[in-house]
């Protein structure tokens, strides 16, 4: 599959590469497993001399062994004398560095906790000394989400405070998902897209994944994903279990519950008889799985709360993967597409109002987005989206069937909330599958 957009990523690791001409840089990445942080890099710097060092959980020797080699066949010189630490590497490269410029990416970064967590200080100490003497761009990648902002975030730790730039790399935006399909299957429809969209949301690898086997259709994706040789199945596992650690359990049941409509803190409490207050905010602040949502124009320390899963993929797998794994262990395949075919117009009318919040806000000039909702979830609605400083709204039905939509009753659910946008300018929107 070719290499889509990111240009706005590449522009910003390019810009950091000529300012460390001049001195070293470091720069961390982050993102989620599969997203394409590796993929970015190896493109960015394929014309480029680039060290790349994978941070396996082995023994610290080995994995020396294997950076001494990488440097001698990327940089074409013999580096004498044994490295039997990371600091050695690393103070060896930074020397370099002053009488010759290169790219050093370190994947996985992370993961010397795992080997040697005093690996960061002695980082910290080679780091100060030589960053002003040096001409390295040092590019640190990692995509356990909590860790690696401990690690760079965290005034406690050795190398807080020494990054000079940090880069999230987030899922494909809807323009690249319809840009791929139109590529790999021009006669797509609105159900091929809103599927897509459902089920990869926009992450690299799983977007590569279905495009390898020629999934474009809601069926043929449910028979890709739902299958004995599927990659898929263990995913939601292989991408959080090392995030979670022991008490994966519980944030797995958590995740479960908001994927399948208990949105609430109460909801939970009620069905798991524990406090989840603890859980939720972990999974809001420090793993960035989850986001707290209010009624628009509510109060920010308001009690009116419900969560939501932030990836598209990760809230299909705890739907329907996670929350019926007895059946997917057995090999019951059938019964598992079964229940997604079942739900399948409930769960993916919810994600397509997901698409069109994400539509929204990249076509319109807003300064808020959101849902509106009153006590006992009374008048809800789907998308409100203001301009707070032109003093202009929309607010916005979404179901897959436009016939299914009735402004009048829109405007009524909409009294309340009108009142509160008295000197705004309102525009009424139907959205279906037609607007897509």
């Amino acid at each position: 599959m070719k290499f889509y957009n990111r240009e706005k990523e590449t522009a910003l690791l390019e810009e950091i590469e000529q300012k460390s001409l001049e001195t070293s840089q470091m720069t961390f990445v982050v993102g989620r497993r599969r997203i394409g942080k590796t993929a970015l890099l190896t493109n960015v710097f394929a014309n480029k001399t680039t060290l790349y060092f994978f941070v396996e959980k082995k023994n610290e020797i080995l994995l020396c062994d294997e950076f001494k080699e990488e440097i001698q066949h990327k940089l074409g010189i013999t580096v004498y004398g044994e490295m039997r630490s990371f600091k050695d590497i690393f103070g060896y490269l930074m020397d370099l560095s002053k009488n010759r410029h290169f790219t050093l990416i370190i994947d996985e970064f992370q993961e010397f906790k795992n080997i040697n967590s005093a690996i960061y200080s002695e980082m910290q100490h080679v780091w100060d000394k030589n960053k002003d003497t040096g001409k390295m761009n040092l590019i640190l990648c990692g995509s356990i989400y909590s860790l690696m902002n401990k690690i760079f975030q965290d005034s406690k730790e050795p190398l807080f405070g020494r990054a000079t730039a940090r880069l999230q790399v987030k899922q494909f935006d809807i323009q690249t998902i319809k840009e791929i399909l139109k590529d790999y299957s021009p006669g797509f429809s609105n159900e091929d897209l809103l599927a897509f969209y459902l089920f990869t949301g926009g992450v690299a690898k799983y977007v590569e994944l279905l495009v390898g086997v020629k999934a474009f259709t809601l069926k043929k994706i449910i028979n890709e994903i739902v299958s004995e040789k599927s990659l898929f199945l263990e995913e939601g596992r292989n991408v959080l279990i090392e995030e979670f650690g022991k008490d994966y359990g519980n944030y797995f049941s958590i995740l479960m519950l908001i994927a399948s409509s208990k949105t609430s803190r109460s909801e939970m409490e009620s069905i798991m008889n524990i406090s989840v207050g603890g859980f939720l905010d972990k999974l809001e602040n420090e793993f960035g799985l989850i986001a707290k949502v209010r009624p628009i124009l509510s109060k920010p320390a308001g009690k009116n709360v419900k969560y939501r899963i932030n990836d598209n993929f990760l809230n299909f797998w705890f739907r329907f993967i996670y929350k019926y794994r007895g059946a997917v262990e057995m090999g019951n395949f059938d019964y598992v597409k079964n229940i997604i075919y079942r739900d399948y117009q409930t769960y993916s009318g919810l994600i397509l109002e997901r698409y069109f919040r994400e539509k929204i806000m990249s076509e319109e000039n807003l300064s808020k987005i959101g849902s509106y909702w009153e006590s006992k979830n009374k008048n809800e609605i789907d998308i409100v989206g203001l301009n707070e400083y032109e003093k202009t709204a929309i607010i916005a039905e979404v179901k897959r069937n436009a016939d299914n939509i009735n402004l009048y009753d829109l405007r009524n659910k909409a009294n309340n909330l009108v009142k509160q946008l008295s000197n705004y300018n309102i525009e009424y929107r139907a959205l279906s599958m037609d607007n897509m």
